[in-house]
């Protein structure tokens, strides 16, 4: 009984692993399906697992981010992913679930959904528990990551509430201007009646 309980657990255990591995469609080339395993393996030890130190293993000594915001075309350190990837296990846990991946000749493509539970008060209340999708697409040489195109709906996320109170205070601001005028010109002409 024992033993078959053990193997139910192994097998388990195994699961995910054949799924994963189930992503590599018949028609892939070797080098795809090279390519996929690479990418599956950066997500699973960066964003599915703490094991950031192990960046080096799927990533050139310099790619080029295509992201939102001033990360577009920018060339970056391969230990800018493992900081990033830091921040986030720092400050909460990560979970990475694969929906599907699709390679052709150097490019792999992958629609994950990325799940973040928070567990300081800062990112609590920037992001809060988060799920959601992304797609990325990495451009692949010698087995390295060169280039990454990075899609996802922050949206979805908390961080919307950051630009909603910056807003608010940028609305404060403009408001406050015109009503410290008009309360120094009253007592201006309050002077100017008493006198």
């Amino acid at each position: 009984m024992c033993t078959r309980f053990l193997l139910f657990v192994w097998l388990l255990a195994l699961l995910p692993l054949a799924l994963a591995q189930a992503q590599v469609d018949a028609d892939d080339t070797p080098q795809e399906a090279a390519n996929k395993r690479i990418a599956l393996g950066f997500y699973q030890d960066l964003w599915g697992s703490d094991n950031t130190d192990r960046y080096r293993d799927y990533l050139a000594d310099e790619y080029v981010v295509h992201d939102i915001g001033g990360r577009n075309g920018v060339t970056e350190p391969a230990v800018e992913q493992m900081r990033i990837a830091d921040r986030f296990w720092d400050s909460g846990t990560m979970d990475f679930e694969l929906d599907y991946q699709i390679a052709e000749g150097d490019l792999v493509a992958t629609r994950w959904i990325w799940r973040y539970e928070p567990e300081t008060l800062l990112m609590k209340f920037l992001f809060g528990s988060t799920s959601i999708p992304i797609i990325n697409v990495f451009r692949i040489e010698d087995g390295k990551i060169v280039e990454l195109w990075n899609h996802r709906h922050d949206i979805d996320t908390g961080i919307t509430r950051v630009f909603v109170l910056m807003g608010f205070g940028l609305g404060l601001l403009v408001a406050l201007i015109p009503t410290v005028i008009a309360i120094r010109l009253r007592r201006k002409l309050r002077r100017l009646q008493s006198s």
